[in-house]
């Protein structure tokens, strides 16, 4: 008896246990929902990778930017529609997702370039040129 197929067998039912009480759960379930994602910078741009597998349509993906903030979300759709029984492990995600990330710089709301190949999205963000910072001049009387 393979020690391994009796724990894999064990964690299915588990998962079916919890899928009865949806909202007990749904914060362990919304921590696989959260795609992983890498930001780094140079001195014209951010650039932010997110690995999401899956995505067949740029329908099934919103970007947005709201000043220093970006929001991914969206869905990866199944492609084949397999019944419970017939399933012998699961560890693909499939199902609406969403991550929100504080970005390093301030960031220019135009130009913004996404891109996706290979399960990576990849987002190209300017950076405004002001810096934030101005001189009030004091008016002595």
């Amino acid at each position: 008896m393979n020690p391994f197929r009796s724990l894999d067998v064990m964690r299915r039912d588990v998962e079916r246990m919890f899928s009865n009480f949806p909202s007990l759960f749904s914060h362990i379930d919304d921590a696989f929902r959260m795609p992983r994602v890498d930001v780094h910078e140079n001195e014209k741009e951010m650039i932010v990778t997110c690995d999401i597998p899956g995505l067949e349509r740029k329908e099934d993906v919103d970007i947005h930017i709201d000043h220093q903030t970006l929001s991914i979300s969206g869905q990866v759709r199944k492609q084949h529609d397999i019944h419970d029984e017939h399933m012998h492990r699961q560890e693909r995600f499939y199902g609406r997702f969403y991550r929100t990330i504080p970005l390093p710089s301030p960031a220019a709301h135009e130009n913004v370039q996404a891109s996706y190949k290979n399960g990576v999205l990849e987002i190209r963000i300017p950076k405004t040129q002001a810096d934030g910072k101005k001189r009030i001049d004091v008016q002595f009387h």
